[in-house]
């Protein structure tokens, strides 16, 4: 899929390009490749003159590999974005192409981004610059903005993360926790935990891209006050998930301290069970001998309802003392 933007009346406008030679009626400051087709990469490469790399999207975790500026102006960034999703969270790599100098289309420079799959950030973005007259001037104002979106898309789902653990905490801290009970929470609070260190891991990658944006010398006084803000934010946000992770691993703690407190229950009524059934087995044992017992002897026919008698108040006085003890709680 291949949109571009354009600026109308200080708002960003999205038109949908379906043919090579609608390129040439938009002057756009922003144009945006979904999944594309080596068609739409050849249109791309044809009205723009914009080869995209091979390695666009290749995991490279070097700097070098991921920031870096060509001889004839051409900024690239690759950098990850968050998708917050219930099911399956996960990181979409997008490449970034800033063209600073575009004088082919007499503009003040075209972003290129390249991506596998539709980002929230980029849906945040299309809608605000939509409504909000102003917010874009140009290319690197977008490419701007797009890391702010992510650092403010990192904060609401922090937030919903610390909303998670509050009802974790609510069902693990009231105290009666059943193994049922406990293997939900547990199950909740590793789907947190993996998504509080994507989020660390996407905030620590949009640092090391707005400080190369900032280290490149490409933004106006106004602009690199925006970025040095953003950076800010991303230092409260490391600050959260630091939070985060304690409290996630108190409430993991917590947990399984109490499917612990379940399994001594459990092993001490077999420990109190096999300790009540020893005299009987004791006694068992004795009247059980091939001997010849005296009073066995002696009572005749009674023998039997004796022995019997005998096995089972021998098991029933320490059962009752335990329970006295309370050991049976």
């Amino acid at each position: 899929m291949l949109n571009i933007f354009t600026l109308a009346n200080g708002r960003l406008v999205q038109e949908e390009i379906e043919a090579l030679e609608e390129l040439s009626k938009f002057q756009p400051i922003w144009v945006d490749l979904e999944s594309p087709t080596l068609e739409e990469k050849r249109w791309v490469k044809q009205y723009y003159g914009l080869s995209i790399p091979e390695d666009a999207m290749d995991e490279d975790i070097e700097e070098s590999a991921r920031f870096y500026e060509e001889d004839n102006g051409e900024l690239h960034i690759r950098s990850d974005f968050l998708i917050a999703d219930e099911d399956d969270p996960r990181s979409v790599r997008v490449a970034f192409i800033l063209n600073q100098h575009n004088t082919e289309l007499r503009s003040r420079g075209v972003l290129f981004t390249i991506h596998d799959e539709d980002v929230p950030v980029f849906r945040l973005l299309r809608l605000r610059a939509r409504r909000a007259p102003g917010l874009i001037e140009d290319a690197k104002e977008v490419l701007l903005k797009l890391f702010d979106a992510d650092a403010e898309y990192s904060a609401d789902t922090l937030e919903d993360i610390y909303d998670e653990l509050e009802l974790a905490g609510k069902k693990v801290l009231k105290g009666d926790v059943s193994d049922e009970l406990a293997g939900e929470v547990l199950g909740l609070i590793a789907r947190q935990e993996d998504l509080n260190g994507r989020i660390r891991r996407n905030v620590m990658d949009t640092r090391r891209a707005v400080s190369f944006m900032m280290r490149s010398r490409m933004l106006n006084a106004e602009q690199f006050e925006e970025a040095r803000q953003i950076l800010r934010d991303i230092e409260s946000l490391d600050n959260h998930t630091a939070f985060l992770f304690d409290k996630i691993n108190f409430l993991m703690d917590a947990t399984v301290g109490f499917i612990n407190i379940n399994q001594n229950k459990t092993i001490k009524i077999f420990s109190v069970a096999s300790v009540a059934l020893l005299p009987p087995t004791l006694i068992a044992s004795i009247y059980g001998m091939n001997m010849q017992i005296p009073e066995v002897a002696e009572l005749g026919a009674g023998a039997y309802p004796f022995v019997l008698l005998l096995m089972t108040a021998s098991a029933l006085v320490p059962m009752w003392y335990f329970r006295r003890r309370g050991w049976l709680k």
